[in-house]
C-alpha cells in the first residue's frame, strides 16, 4: 500500500484521536535520522506463503499452536515473548516501543528483523533504543509520510500494521492469532484502538478479497471501510 491510498485513512485517525500530525512528522524524522534503508527481500520470503498475524491479547495463551501452524509469523510487541516462551520463533516483530522493547534490542542482535514505529508519542523511546538496535535488522516505519529509510504501508496498531506488512510483502493469506477486539482488560482508549483495529481489518481484508476468520461474525460492526478507506455510503470524498 502506497501512502497516497493510506493518507485518506490516517486523516481520519488523526481527527477521531486528536493526534498532531507535525508530531507524527518529528518522530518520523528522528527514526530517520537513526535508520539505514533496510533490506526488504528479506521479507519477501513471505510472498505466496501463510503468515500467522498475532496479536498480544490474553487469548494467545491458548492459540500459540494457531500461530505456529503459519509458514511464518509476524506478532505485535509482548505478542513475540509469548510465543518465544513457548518454543515458536517469530520472522518479524512489530513494535512501537512501549512495553518491551528489550525484546526487539535482543531480536535485532539475533538478526531477526523488527518493524519499529514512530508516532508523536514515542520520540524518546525512539532516541533511547533505537541506536541499541542492529540497523541492518530494522524496518523503519511511520503513519505519517514515509521519508527516507522510514516507510509506510499502512496500519495503526502493532497488531494490524503486521497485516499490512504481510500484506505488502506478498503473503498469500492472513491467519490471526492473539487478538481479542472486545478485551476487558484495556482502557477506553485502547479499546477505541482496537474498534480502528477491526475497521482496518475488514478494510484489507476486502482489498485483498480474503476473509479473515478473526472477522467472523463481526463485519457489520464498526462501520467498515471499503476499498477506498471511506465509510461505505459516505460519497463526500472522492
Amino acid at each position: 500500500m502506497n501512502f497516497e491510498t493510506w493518507e485518506p485513512v490516517y486523516e481520519r485517525l488523526l481527527a477521531e484521536f486528536g493526534f498532531d500530525r507535525e508530531a507524527d512528522e518529528r518522530a518520523r524524522d528522528e527514526l530517520a535520522e537513526l535508520s539505514e534503508p533496510f533490506d526488504e527481500s528479506r521479507l519477501r520470503v513471505v510472498d505466496g506463503a501463510s503468515v500467522a498475524v498475532v496479536g498480544a491479547a490474553p487469548s494467545l495463551a491458548d492459540e500459540v499452536d494457531r500461530a505456529a501452524a503459519a509458514d511464518y509469523v509476524f506478532a505485535a510487541s509482548t505478542a513475540v515473548d509469548v510465543l518465544c516462551d513457548r518454543g515458536v520463533s517469530v520472522d518479524l516483530m512489530v513494535t512501537d516501543l512501549d512495553k518491551n522493547p528489550e525484546t526487539a534490542r535482543e531480536l535485532t542482535r539475533r538478526g531477526v528483523p523488527v518493524a519499529a514505529h514512530a508516532h508523536g508519542d514515542n520520540r524518546s523511546a525512539i532516541r533511547e533504543w533505537v541506536p541499541r538496535f542492529r540497523s541492518e535488522n530494522v524496518l523503519a516505519t511511520t503513519q505519517a509520510a514515509p521519508v527516507g529509510a522510514v516507510v509506510d504501508y499502512g496500519g495503526f496498531t502493532d497488531g494490524d500494521r503486521a497485516a499490512f506488512l504481510a500484506d505488502e510483502f506478498g503473503a498469500r493469506e492472513l491467519k490471526f492469532a492473539g487478538w481479542q477486539f472486545d478485551d476487558p482488560t484495556v482502557d477506553e482508549t485502547k479499546a477505541r484502538k482496537l474498534a480502528w483495529a477491526e475497521r482496518l481489518l475488514g478494510w484489507l481484508e476486502r482489498r485483498r478479497g480474503e476473509q479473515f476468520s478473526v472477522l467472523d461474525g463481526r463485519r457489520s460492526a464498526p462501520e467498515p471501510l471499503d476499498e477506498e478507506g471511506r465509510d461505505f455510503g459516505d460519497e463526500t470524498r472522492e
